[in-house]
């Protein structure tokens, strides 16, 4: 048999490339999409419970019920993503949401809020964890933290615009508004993922469907290292969260007193987030993930106790100081599940989002509760101590076994 006959393998996407630019737009713009649509109802909890008269831990359920279901559906379709391919169903999933956060602004009570805020959950499972699996199949292992980072960017760049957007318009005219207006922004941004993204080149379809499901789980679990992947993004996410929902009605109220719009600038910090997580995926293309983890867990620690001062300018320190290790610390954590994970890859990612969403849910709600049990100090002690444990977890990491000398750097 000549050579001529043999299978070509697939290079990756490296760095410098049209094609690494198309991606690296394209997961922009998804991660954009997924954070704002499911993200963009967070400012909106006061007006939310001054309207359907709803104590803040039921307002927070309107993002809790979106964030809950979408992890039990992410690690399902994910299964679906290593059967149909990546692309469709990430194309799929923006659109779907899109169209939801337009109909979420003619909800006429808040049941029917939930409702669809609840669907909207299931369909953007088939965009996190098969976009993280697409970059770890389409993505030159060097060229990886990059295009994580920007990927995380985007979400940090949705993150912002969503709740800058909601704030003003709800200020200025109403929430309704606010998610029309963020839905059709969705659809825009939809439509350009699905222009600018390669089509897979490196994925393998499966045919053992549901069958292989238990096989898959034990796999990952047993697994030195990704189980506690999967609990630190639990207890990131679920701090993230909950610094963000409840800070809008600490500085409403006395001593602050501030406006809906005013506390809407806050989401200015997350500029600071597409700078960190781009900066950290660098930083651990040249040093490794063990020894720059454990510092930007710190650093959010760090944060989160800062807005314990009766200081604006101490609280606003603080988020960014969160902001930025929450964003550094998730680039670092998502793509060390992508190096590590064998296949099926979509399935490890979907278990590190499962996590990280369900650490959303739980802890975003858990908070609410330490709201009205005490307040602001109630929130920051609970979420000091999930984040300790984080760090805890960091440092255990520094000392996982790589999984072999052609990943040792980067596992």
């Amino acid at each position: 048999m000549s050579d001529l006959s043999l299978p070509l393998a697939t290079p990756a996407i490296a760095k410098g490339t049209p094609e690494f630019t198309r991606t690296n737009r394209a997961l922009f713009f998804g991660g954009f999409s997924t954070f704002s649509l499911l993200y963009c109802i967070q400012p909106l909890f006061p007006l939310l419970s001054h309207q359907f008269h709803l104590s803040p831990a039921q307002s927070s359920w309107s993002l809790s019920v979106s964030s809950g279901l979408l992890a039990i559906s992410l690690v399902l379709l994910s299964a679906v993503s290593d059967r149909i391919g990546r692309k469709s169903l990430m194309v799929f999933s923006m659109l779907s949401a899109a169209v939801l956060t337009v109909l979420s602004a003619f909800a006429q009570d808040f049941t029917q809020l939930l409702a669809i805020r609840a669907v909207l959950g299931i369909a953007l499972g088939g965009m996190p964890a098969v976009a993280m699996a697409y970059l770890g199949e389409e993505i030159d292992p060097p060229s990886l933290g990059l295009s994580m980072g920007l990927y995380i960017a985007g979400s940090a760049f949705g993150g912002m615009s969503g709740r800058l957007i909601a704030s003003v318009l709800s200020d200025f005219l109403s929430w309704r508004w606010a998610l029309g207006t963020l839905g059709v922004a969705g659809l825009l941004a939809g439509l350009e993922f699905w222009r600018s993204l390669p089509t897979s080149k490196n994925f393998v379809p499966t045919t053992k469907g549901w069958n292989a499901l238990p096989h898959a789980v034990r796999q990952h679990f047993s697994d030195q290292g990704l189980p506690w992947l999967f609990i630190l993004a639990f207890l990131l996410m679920g701090c993230f969260v909950s610094l963000y929902n409840y800070i809008g009605y600490r500085l409403l109220a006395a001593p602050f007193g501030l406006r809906q719009s005013t506390i809407g600038l806050l989401a200015f910090l997350y500029l600071i987030g597409i700078f960190s997580s781009v900066w950290a995926g660098r930083l651990v293309d040249r040093l490794g993930r063990r020894g720059v983890l454990w510092i930007m867990l710190s650093v959010m620690l760090s944060g989160i106790l800062l807005t314990l001062f009766n200081s604006l300018v101490l609280i606003v320190a603080g988020m960014a100081l969160a902001t930025f290790g929450f964003f550094a610390s998730h680039s670092i954590a998502s793509s060390w599940v992508s190096r590590r994970a064998r296949a099926p890859q979509a399935l490890a990612s979907a278990f590190y989002l499962l996590f990280y969403y369900l650490g959303s849910s739980l802890i975003g709600s858990a908070s609410g509760m330490m709201w009205g049990f005490d307040g602001w100090t109630g929130v920051i002690i609970m979420l000091g101590l999930c984040l300790g444990g984080g760090v805890l977890i960091a440092l255990r990491l520094r000392h996982l076994q790589p999984l072999g000398a052609s990943v040792a750097a980067a596992a």
